[in-house]
């Protein structure tokens, strides 16, 4: 049965929070809601507190099994990086995610009842409109964990997830799981009625907001994953402006002037102060602490000698050889041990609620959307129009601050760097898992439902994809490209056979939390 029948979203997990548990964590904000400074106050509730990094880090080929050596602090990270069902119940598992998400979404639908009940509310435009793209936004999280990649040929009938667009205030309530088609359509509508009503000057701490700026650059990357190239380009155009260059972060400052402090530079990178950062969110979460410079969770993670040096921002590239003046400022900001690297981006945050017995929680400011990678957005989407003098633009603007020595390259450039690169597979053509031996970034595509017309293009989206690699390090953001371009990867298992993933294998939409579930909502399927 395609539905779920439980609790209402009161309880904004979709069920899996008693009505009692809302009501404590907010007490009757439906009913109070009368003015546009209590509606901004409600909406800074509509952004989720939890992150889905974890799963998709270790699902990705962005982490490996370093061996029983090593330990694992939470088995979210075994079962994500062995693609298994998720049990584990932490601030990075499924189930918050998901609570989390929903309780945005339920949020959004509060205020934009409370603006519908009001007298002004033509005057709340500003609030409706950051309402729409919240909930828009949360949904899109949700679907690129818990549904597959979108595919124009079977979206019309992949599982989508349920999509509340008003407050419920009966205690039983079915939802049904819908398509991924409608799911997408719904998150496009959103997007295009919130986003012209977003009004900048409403917001004290803006970089905490979906401002004109960030809700196009989320646009750009909803519209990159839904394959509607034109849409991608409008909208990151608009995120960018007509000096994109001005907010591109500056790594030369951050990796080559900078003191060598991890703490100082993890500040500059999330700094709200920073250009390039468009969406800045919190989260209870231990991504930083599992995928940082921490003696935690060394078991499964970003190996330098096989993932970093061989497939990732440590290799040669469109910049050049590594170790090279052309190198990559990414590269010579690392930190961490040799079983898990990381660049400076994220530093972990102790919240005490009880300093005496050092009781609390791990906190984390994560950048969600910034220019940087909504330029590559916006390149991938010229390449795929066939448009190689505005996709070598946008690699170059990407390049010059990326680069150590800002290298610049053209067409023929890019289609000989990675024509001239062997595929990371095997003799019979199948992936193969990270190797301290033998890797390359360039592993063969099984696009959905996109055509590639030759090898130019190919080998266009092969470099733009090695960039985003690098880019999006620690961001979850790889396996979302795996997903959409149907990379096949093997995860290597220690004194076990590696495991496969290959392009039509269900496991590249992470099972639905288990209490969900159980409570009647269809799971995503499995092959056994």
């Amino acid at each position: 049965m395609n539905k779920y029948i439980g609790l209402s979203i009161v309880a904004v997990g979709l069920g899996l929070t008693s009505c009692n548990d809302f009501l404590d964590k907010m007490p009757d904000s439906r009913t109070d809601v009368t003015s546009a400074e209590q509606v901004s106050l409600l909406l800074t509730s509509a952004y989720a507190q939890s992150n889905s990094i974890v799963m998709a880090e270790m699902a990705s080929d962005n982490a490996m099994d370093n061996g029983t050596t090593f330990t694992f602090e939470d088995k979210v990270q075994e079962e994500a990086y062995l693609w298994k069902d998720i049990t584990s119940e932490n601030d990075d598992a499924p189930k918050d995610f998901w609570e989390s998400c929903y309780t945005a979404v339920a949020t959004a639908n509060e205020a934009l009842a409370a603006i519908d009940k009001m007298e002004n509310s033509d005057a709340l435009k500003g609030q409706r409109g950051e309402a729409l793209v919240c909930r828009a936004w949360a949904m899109f999280q949700m679907a690129n964990i818990f549904c597959l990649a979108y595919n124009p040929a079977t979206a019309g009938s992949d599982l989508g997830l349920p999509y509340p667009t008003e407050p419920e205030t009966t205690l039983v309530v079915e939802h049904e799981r819908g398509t991924l088609a409608e799911l997408y359509q719904k998150i496009e509508a959103d997007l295009e009625a919130g986003i012209p009503l977003i009004d900048d000057n409403l917001y004290t701490q803006p970089k905490y907001h979906f401002t004109q700026a960030a809700a196009h650059a989320f646009a750009a990357r909803f519209f990159l994953y839904y394959q509607k190239w034109d849409k991608v380009i409008s909208h990151a155009t608009a995120a960018l402006g007509s000096a994109p260059e001005r907010m591109m972060r500056d790594w030369a400052y951050i990796a080559g002037e900078m003191a060598s402090d991890y703490e100082s530079r993890c500040n500059q990178y999330i700094s709200s102060a920073e250009p390039a950062n468009l969406l800045i969110e919190t989260a209870s979460s231990s991504m930083v602490y599992w995928l940082g410079p921490y003696n935690l969770g060394r078991r499964y993670g970003l190996n330098h000698s096989a993932i970093a040096k061989k497939e990732s921002y440590r290799t040669d590239g469109i910049w050049g050889k590594y170790g090279s003046a052309s190198d990559l400022w990414l590269a010579h900001s690392c930190w961490g041990y040799s079983e898990k690297l990381c660049n400076s981006k994220y530093y972990g945050y102790f919240e005490y609620t009880d300093k005496v017995n050092g009781i609390g929680y791990r906190r984390n400011a994560i950048v969600r959307l910034c220019a940087n990678e909504t330029v590559l957005c916006r390149a991938e989407a010229y390449a795929m129009q066939g448009n190689y003098d505005g996709s070598v633009a946008d690699i170059n603007l990407w390049l010059k601050y990326n680069s150590r020595n800002g290298r610049q390259v053209n067409d023929s450039i890019v289609v000989a760097t990675y024509a001239a690169m062997n595929y990371m597979e095997g003799s019979n053509g199948q992936p193969i898992p990270a190797s301290e031996t033998y890797g390359t970034p360039k592993k063969r595509l099984h696009p959905l439902g996109i055509a590639i017309a030759d090898s130019i293009q190919e080998n266009f989206i092969h470099c733009i994809l090695h960039m985003r690699r690098a880019e999006t390090s620690q961001e979850g953001l790889r396996w979302m490209d795996i997903k959409r371009w149907g990379i096949e990867i093997a995860h290597n298992r220690a004194y076990r056979t590696p495991d496969y993933l290959l392009v039509d294998d269900p496991r590249r939409a992470i099972q639905l939390p288990q209490d969900v579930i159980a409570a009647g909502m269809t799971p995503n399927p499995r092959n056994n």
